[in-house]
């Protein structure tokens, strides 16, 4: 049992319940506050989701709240100097800013970029929809095409919806096949359960963990075993896999067989696929690639997980398509201890299906960007020509950005050339809580909140979710300025300034409403009926209606008992309505209701696959990496998460590192077709030879930048290697893993500076 105190008022000492906002772990936290501070953060034993579990980035969020950095009030730049002002000032600034470009150039020389972060506050989640479906602005940016992007493809062409992803089912596998992920650090990855690593060693307890990865990741260390793989061969090696499956016989498609089309056509494609073909550019044995298909098709509960390491490379729609195969093909999909379609408690706009691309069609390229002539997939082009439709002159330059809690210069592709192009723009306006590397470019900030100063209840994060559950956190504490608006009116505001309405004149309320009852109206209801039995609006009005239309709620009365708002209050330790259950059934929108097991749009990628496999290997190859107390760049200003030995480094093999006469602490630099940097080595026999590591989201102390903490241990940029146009061409993804390098040791002159950065 957990504390027996009772839980405090907003603003008030005592004990707070609240959720973690910072990943898909979504811990419950118990926060405990004394004379107006926290005091300590620890796991909630009661939540009905996490049971107490915590990691240091939840406990400490008081230092995120406390962080003297932290953006307050609203900004303005005037002559380079920021100065604080009142909000009416701020969104007056915002008009004369904005209103000027889109009378001269139109709607389209505006942009816009939303950041990691959006998807994790209560109201920028929920309204981020708003700015970008009702302004007008006709194409935004994002970090999912440096992110997810191949698996939204592939559950697009599959299951005709491309937010459905299949989760492994951890509590009840005996055989865990994980692909490019760490979960040791991530706390998973479109895949939410708490306390990954002791799930993990509870399958080890009663069957096998294999990792696939060129790193021996912490997850890696923890498993029965490693093997590591060539970047970028992932789906080479499925290929293999399936191969095998088809060639033994051992394919066993279960309740699935009624639900699947193109069985035929995929035996036919991975006829050509052997093991014996992949093995050496995979630098797996043909003989364990048999023996691991094998193993999946006799198991009786196992699963194949692949996340971000199959996303972000060269072939990731192949791979995350071919994952899915696998778990299909061996009986392990829709069914318990497999991969599972999770049934969040509350639903989202991202259910629904795009317009144009309705039965899981592949019309992309719907446009092209610009510049390079990108095309679009799934809404998106990719987030690395947001800096070359900046820079480059003509008709539909992009004059203007709005940037929602995002940082794309240290996150994205060549971001440094985006560093060097922002200045140009005729306007920049940032929601943000922090005066970053970006942001220093902006004209205006308009701080967000604290994670404790909002509520908060995960949405997206509960379509990855291995339970069904729900958990309302009311804020801790007040804003310290209490004549702010909310988040989701900054944003309901700069819509109405990109359709022609002075932001300070935007009539809140009215907006608000009609996104309420576009929402009711994808579920049948009349919104504006609805909205009367509601005092306010905002985004608990928008929790409420999809608390109570979702599988679980009352439905307005028609299902009495089920779950509302009010009721959900009323159980502060969550509702856990249990784990996933088969239902393929209602996950398909295909026209025929079918899983697309051979989409031609991915097919015709093959021949490109092929000629990697007689592609002459790199001398060596970066791939990035993932650390427990890091989250991207969000949090390096936290100083209990900076503590220790700089996490900066350059990991490489003892023998690749002998024949360059490298010691571990040695300066580096490290070339790519995009660029150079100089960093510090640390060699390990944890990672594959030929294959060197670096984490994303570093490269601080830049001039103009408010992050005390960050800026003392900045870092390089590691995305400074990133080649832009370096991408999976079927989702235009970009490939951040598997570049090719070089690496030297650096000159006296670089040294010294690298060092004294450190």
């Amino acid at each position: 049992m957990g504390s027996q105190l009772p839980l405090a008022a907003r603003g008030r000492d005592g004990r707070h319940l609240h959720g973690c906002p910072l990943c898909e772990a979504m811990c419950g936290l118990e926060v405990h506050v004394e004379n107006g501070r926290v005091t300590r953060i620890k796991g909630n034993p009661d939540d009905a989701w996490s049971r107490g579990h915590i990691c240091p980035k939840g406990a400490s969020l008081a230092a995120l709240h406390d962080d003297p950095d932290r953006i307050r009030r609203p900004m303005i730049k005037t002559g380079g100097t920021w100065r604080e002002v009142s909000w009416d000032e701020a969104f007056r600034r915002c008009t004369e800013l904005l209103a000027p470009v889109i009378e001269k150039y139109g709607i389209g020389a505006v942009s816009a970029y939303t950041g990691n972060p959006l998807g994790h506050t209560f109201s920028l989640s929920r309204y981020a929809g708003v700015l970008m479906g009702m302004s007008g602005i006709p194409s935004t940016y994002s970090p999912g095409t440096i992110d997810q992007w191949p698996k939204n493809l592939s559950s697009h062409l599959m299951y005709g919806s491309w937010w459905s992803f299949p989760i492994p089912d951890l509590e009840r596998t005996d055989m865990f096949v994980i692909m490019g992920a760490n979960p040791a650090a991530s706390q998973g990855s479109m895949m939410s359960a708490p306390n990954v690593v002791g799930l993990i060693d509870d399958i080890r307890k009663r069957g096998k963990v294999i990792v696939i990865d060129p790193v021996r990741t912490a997850t890696a260390a923890r498993a029965d075993e490693w093997l590591p793989i060539t970047p970028g061969t992932d789906a080479a090696l499925l290929l293999a896999v399936t191969h095998v499956l088809f060639d033994e016989d051992l394919v066993r498609t279960g309740h699935l067989a009624p639900h699947l089309d193109g069985l035929d056509r995929l035996r036919a494609l991975a006829g050509d696929w052997s093991p014996e073909r992949v093995a050496d550019t995979c630098g797996i044995d043909a003989s364990r690639i048999r023996e691991l298909a094998r193993e999946l098709a006799a198991a009786p509960r196992a699963v194949v997980y692949g996340r971000i390491g199959l996303c972000n490379q060269e072939f990731g729609s192949l791979a995350s398509w071919l994952v899915d195969v696998v778990n299909i093909l061996t009986g392990h999909f829709d069914t318990p201890g497999g991969a599972m379609f999770p049934r969040p408690a509350v639903w989202t706009l991202t259910t629904e299906t795009l317009p144009g691309l309705e039965d899981g069609a592949a019309g992309f390229g719907r446009w092209h960007t610009r510049v390079r002539g990108a095309k679009e997939v799934l809404g998106q082009a990719p987030v690395s020509c947001l800096a070359e439709e900046i820079a480059t002159p003509g008709e539909g330059q992009i004059k203007a950005l709005i940037t929602v809690a995002g940082n794309p210069v240290l996150s994205t592709p060549g971001g440094h050339k985006l560093d060097e192009v922002l200045p140009g723009l005729e306007a920049m306006i940032a929601v943000d809580i922090f005066l970053n590397e970006t942001t220093r470019h902006a004209d205006v900030i308009l701080p967000g909140l604290s994670p404790l100063e909002q509520p908060h209840h995960d949405d997206l994060l509960l379509g990855f979710a291995i339970n069904s559950f729900a958990n309302y956190s009311a804020p801790v504490f007040y804003p310290e300025d209490p004549d702010r608006p909310e988040e989701w009116e900054i944003l309901i505001r700069l819509t109405g300034l990109c359709t022609g309405t002075p932001a300070e004149d935007v009539d809140v309320a009215a907006i608000d409403d009609g996104f309420f009852d576009y929402m009711a109206f994808t579920r049948g209801l009349d919104g504006a009926a609805l909205r009367e039995q509601y005092d306010t609006g905002g985004p608990e009005r928008m929790l409420d209606l999809t608390l109570r239309t979702g599988p679980f709620g009352d439905r307005y009365g028609e299902n009495p008992g089920g779950v509302t708002l009010e009721a959900l209050k009323a159980q502060p330790d969550g509702i856990n309505f249990g784990p996933m259950v088969p239902r393929i059934a209602e996950v398909l929108r295909t026209a025929d209701a079918k899983i697309r097991l051979a989409p031609e749009y991915l097919i015709d990628d093959l021949p490109r696959l092929a000629a990697r496999i007689t592609r002459a290997p790199d001398d060596l190859v970066l791939v990035s990496r993932r650390h427990l107390r890091s989250n991207n760049s969000w949090l390096h200003n936290m100083p209990p998460l900076m503590k220790g030995k700089s996490r900066c480094t350059l990991q490489i093999h003892s023998a690749d590192a002998d024949r360059r006469g490298l010691r571990s602490g040695d300066v580096v630099t490290v070339t790519s077709e995009s660029g150079s940097i100089d960093v510090p080595v640390e060699i390990t026999d944890d990672i594959k030879p030929g294959v060197v590591s670096m984490p994303h989201g570093w490269g601080h102390a830049k001039a103009g930048t408010r992050l005390r903490v960050a800026n003392a241990s900045p870092g390089v940029n590691t995305n400074i290697l990133s080649p832009p146009a370096f991408v999976d061409e079927p989702s235009g993804n970009g490939a951040l893993n598997g570049i090719p390098v070089t690496v030297s040791a650096a000159t006296a002159l670089h040294r010294n500076h690298e060092m004294e950065k450190q």
